[in-house]
């Protein structure tokens, strides 16, 4: 019922909005000139991030080997991109991903911070008594033009035109806020107190939130200031809160998307601007004295459109000065506040047991993608990273869920050694290992969310990067396929194992016993830190032992149906299942050996992403 409702407040919302445009001419110039605006930043961080592309991601990666040159990697980067959202949450992914450690993305941050202010001051000399209209209506057409090119024409097209609908915009709202007129008129109309700087504070901190733009709060606050409907002081009050907002949204994305390192960073940004927020609101006095003085020396002492500009730059330089000298010791404090959360052992750890057991385990809540977070969109290299994660995560619930199907715990397959006495046990009549319920709650959905991940990604039609793709989603239907052959394999497999009159009964202990041993050993191979001629080598003495087991076999059985001791049925079920084991374990050997095919796109991304003594993608990402 309420899913079927959910439409109502949004189109309400929009009927109100619709109606306020018929009575408010004024309104309606402001609300589009704020939309073009919005969209203009849209198109230019688009635009950018398709023109960097990978460049951007590299230097990234290249630019925290020491704190300078994160902070400088971190301002210049967000005066090209003009997005502190965007290099907030690519840098956040990078932590996330461990591309980058804390200590860097710490140095990234205040980079961030301090590279906002070239925008504002653009904004603020945008903001002056001339109009950018004209200029915007040429860079209109050759930015559409630009589009008709090759990508990186569009890329650059999207860029000029980012551009055009900025400078619209910004007239758009110039005239919207002329009609205004005194309508809204905060000059001379409130005191000065602490309680109505707190106010102004909050105002900017609710209209970032609303606009999910700084630089749009920051305009609306140039545009107020430049029609004299609030004061200096009144401005530097909002654009305070406006960069605490800004830092809120792009810490909640972080926090709720990320990992440790992820929401420890976005923390640090959070801190940043609270810490900074406080010390210059109590300073603000001073400070609005100080930009009055610095431009009246360069001229400007009149125009409060750049003492604004200026005071934001004092803002983000105080914020750098406050916390660069703690930088090591912020790092310690953020991961004891924060510890890393310890990796199980055991993924799977709610099979059910007893007669209710099939009801109670399809009550219980599914499994989910772990590392697939929205932040890691941001790039090729993040997104790379998480694929592969995810895929480790994949991998051991396949592995876990196998090993129920052969109704063992899964310390039979980590374990140094393997229990004898369990190994032999007959499963209980109400054991709840059914594996159709496993891999419906742990294998399906992780497998779905993963793909429908990867179909998000602009690179994954990319000439470049599509056999990477193809290779992660071959390694992901692999191990869904062993599974698959799993839950084939168990049905006799449990109807004998409890039946220990069946002639049949030894054989199958035989091939859970054979079975159990190729997981250990493939789990082993997977983990091996070998050359790869020496890991192909043990690899392929595993194949030679799949083949000897398969051979002899196959032999006893015919054997003993030749002797009567089985009968064809019986022979059958153990014939089929033989092979429903075989297969199981070549699509573990398959996934292995995607990892060190010649010529592997798989392989060289991995290693470039892990280093040159990174290992193939299924020796970390399958058996962790």
């Amino acid at each position: 019922m309420t899913r079927n409702k959910s439409w109502v407040l949004p189109v309400l919302a929009l009927v109100v909005l619709a109606a306020s445009f018929v009575f408010s001419t004024a309104w309606l110039q402001l609300c589009a000139g704020l939309a073009l605006f919005l969209f203009g930043m849209q198109c230019l961080e688009e635009g950018l991030k398709k023109l960097a592309g990978s460049r951007l991601e590299q230097l990234l990666e290249r630019s925290t080997a020491t704190p300078v040159k994160g902070l400088l990697f971190g301002a210049g980067g967000t005066m090209i991109v003009q997005s502190t959202t965007l290099m907030s949450l690519l840098t956040i992914a990078f932590i996330s991903t461990g591309l980058i450690p804390l200590a860097g993305g710490i140095s990234i941050v205040l980079g961030i911070n301090l590279g906002t202010s070239g925008g504002f001051w653009l904004l603020a000399a945008a903001g002056q008594d001339f109009s950018l209209g004209p200029l915007a209506m040429p860079l209109l057409v050759f930015g559409v033009l630009a589009g008709l090119d090759s990508s990186r024409g569009k890329a650059v097209g999207r860029l000029v035109l980012g551009v055009a609908f900025i400078f619209l915009g910004v007239d758009q709202i110039k005239a919207g806020f002329t009609e205004f007129g005194g309508a809204v008129d905060f000059a001379g109309q409130v005191g000065d107190g602490t309680l109505v700087q707190l106010g102004f504070v909050v105002m900017g901190l609710v209209m970032t939130a609303i606009l999910q733009s700084n630089h749009a709060t920051f305009m609306l606050v140039l545009a107020a200031l430049a029609g004299g409907q609030i004061e200096l002081w009144q401005g530097m009050a909002i654009a305070i809160g406006g960069n605490i907002g800004s830092s809120m949204a792009t810490a909640l994305v972080g926090w709720l998307g990320g990992n440790r390192s992820g929401q420890r960073l976005a923390l640090v940004h959070v801190l940043f601007n609270l810490l900074t927020g406080a010390v210059t609101l109590v300073l603000l006095t001073p400070l609005m004295w100080f930009s009055q003085a610095v431009m009246t020396v360069f001229g400007a002492g009149d125009n409060a459109l750049l003492q604004l500009a200026l005071f934001q730059t004092l803002f983000d330089v105080i914020g750098v000065l406050l916390i660069w000298p703690w930088q090591q010791r912020l790092e310690r404090g953020l991961c004891r506040f924060l510890p890393d959360k310890q990796e199980p052992q055991v993924l799977i750890t709610d099979v059910k047991t007893g007669p209710r057991a099939a009801t109670e385990q399809r009550q219980l809540p599914e499994t989910h993608a772990r590392y697939l977070d929205e932040a890691a969109l941001a790039s090729v290299d993040t997104a790379s990273r998480a694929v592969v994660h995810e895929l480790q995560h994949l991998g051991r619930l396949s592995m876990e869920v196998i090993c129920h199907a052969l109704y063992q715990p899964i310390e039979q397959l980590i374990g140094v050694q393997v229990d004898e006495a369990r190994l032999n046990a007959r499963p209980d009549d109400h054991e709840g290992l059914d594996t159709e319920e496993l891999y419906q709650r742990h294998i399906k959905v992780v497998y779905s969310e993963l793909l429908g991940f990867m179909s998000r990604l602009e690179s994954a039609n990319d000439e470049e990067h599509q056999p990477f793709w193809m290779t992660c989603q071959m390694v992901a239907l692999q191990l869904v396929d062993a599974v698959k052959d799993a839950k084939a394999l168990q049905r006799n497999l449990g109807r004998y194992l409890r039946d220990e009159r069946s002639q049949a009964h030894p054989h199958y202990l035989e091939l859970r016993r054979h079975l159990l041993w190729l997981l250990r050993q493939v789990r082993e191979v997977g983990r091996l830190e070998l050359p790869d001629e020496v890991w192909r080598r043990r690899l392929d003495w595993v194949d030679a032992e799949v083949a000897r087991f398969d051979a002899e076999f196959r032999h006893r059985i015919f054997s003993e149906i030749r002797n009567g001791e089985l009968n064809n049925l019986q022979a059958g079920s153990l014939m089929h299942d033989l092979s429903y084991a075989t297969r199981i374990i070549q699509s573990f050997r398959n996934v292995l050996q995607l990892g060190l095919a010649d010529g592997n796109e798989l392989l060289r991304e991995v290693r470039r992403l892990g280093g040159d003594d990174g290992l193939p993608l299924i020796r970390m990402a399958t058996f962790g």
